[in-house]
Formats: C-alpha cells, sequence, structure tokens
C-alpha cells in the first residue's frame, strides 16, 4: 500500500509539474506585458499546487524542473538564472507563510511571493549584467507581481476549491488544517 501511495504521489507531482511547464511556455509566445520579459507566471497556479497539496520540497522540485526545462526549450538559457534563484526564493517565502502563518489567505500568500520573484530577479539581473541601472524597474516589477500575484492566488483558490475534500486531508493532513481552500465537500471520492 506504501509503495502505491509514493507512485500516486510522484504521478501528481508530475502531471502538475509538466501543467506549470505547458503554462510557462504558452506564456511565453503571448506579447510581454507592460515590461520587456514581465509575465503574469500561470506556471506558478500549479507549482503552489504541488506546495499546498504534497510538500515543500515537492514544489522546489517542480520550479527546479519548470525553470531547467522550461527555459531549455524556450531557448532563453540567460534568463535561466535569474528565474531559478527568483522561483526558489519564492517558493522558500510560499513555504514558511503557508506552513508558519495561518491567518494568511493564499492569495497575500502569492502576492508576497510573486513581489519577492520580482524583486529578486531583478536584483540579480543588475548584479550578473553590471547594469546597476535596471534597478528603476524595481518599482513597476513590484506592482506587476502584486497584481499577477493576485490572479495566480485566485485561479489557484478556485482550482483547490475544485478538489475534493477527502482527497486533500489524504494528501497533507498539517497544511489542510492550517489553510482554509474552501475545498469542495459535496464531492466524494471511494477510499479501495
Amino acid at each position: 500500500m506504501r509503495h502505491v501511495n509514493a507512485s500516486r504521489k510522484i504521478a501528481g507531482i508530475s502531471v502538475l509539474t509538466a501543467l506549470s511547464l505547458i503554462a510557462f511556455l504558452l506564456e511565453g509566445m503571448l506579447p510581454p506585458m507592460f515590461i520587456p520579459g514581465a509575465k503574469l507566471g500561470l506556471g506558478n497556479i500549479f507549482v503552489t499546487i504541488v506546495l499546498i497539496v504534497y510538500s515543500p520540497l515537492a514544489a522546489v522540485v517542480a520550479v527546479i524542473v519548470k525553470c531547467v526545462i522550461g527555459n531549455l526549450i524556450a531557448g532563453s538559457l540567460s534568463s535561466m538564472l535569474y528565474s531559478l534563484i527568483a522561483g526558489l526564493c519564492s517558493i522558500g517565502l510560499s513555504s514558511l507563510l503557508l506552513y508558519g502563518c495561518r491567518r494568511l489567505s493564499l492569495t497575500a500568500v502569492s502576492v508576497a511571493s510573486a513581489c519577492l520573484h520580482n524583486i529578486v530577479q531583478c536584483l540579480v539581473f543588475c548584479g550578473i549584467s553590471g547594469t546597476p541601472q535596471a534597478i528603476v524597474y524595481l518599482p513597476y516589477l513590484v506592482l506587476l507581481g502584486a497584481l499577477s500575484g493576485a490572479a495566480v492566488g485566485v485561479a489557484t483558490q478556485l482550482l483547490l476549491s475544485r478538489v475534493p475534500e477527502a482527497y486533500y486531508f489524504r494528501l497533507n493532513p498539517t497544511l489542510a488544517k492550517n489553510f482554509d481552500a474552501g475545498v469542495d465537500n459535496t464531492t466524494e471520492i471511494k477510499t479501495e
């Protein structure tokens, strides 16, 4: 039985990571928002679900896979370093806030995480490229991070509200007690 649960967990993480990668690649085909390189971060919806439903370690793996494979496919190896460092920092903050603070909403956690992601990405870019002038974009990036974080948080909340409660509590009971996602109580799954 333990082997079956481990296989389900790996399969679930893999599917969500693949969805995150697909969303990342599709979003890369869209024109940038207001600043070159700015994106909504739709792939982060699935990474956040991995974090909530599985664990912080699983979310770190999802971020690494999304950043490395996504940037290899998109052909933007230079941005891989920026997005990987920023993604790991934002997952770290999300993990601390979700698992440590019981009173924060998912949207608030997502906004904080997106803002930190943009700040770290800008600072890493300034440091590596040797162009400290790019710091002038920071206020705009923080504002875009807040908007995209809110959108990702709301979308994740809506997706989680469709997860059957029995499935949600079975996967991560510790976080399920702390996190009020408004899970759907009407849908039941049959246990084996």
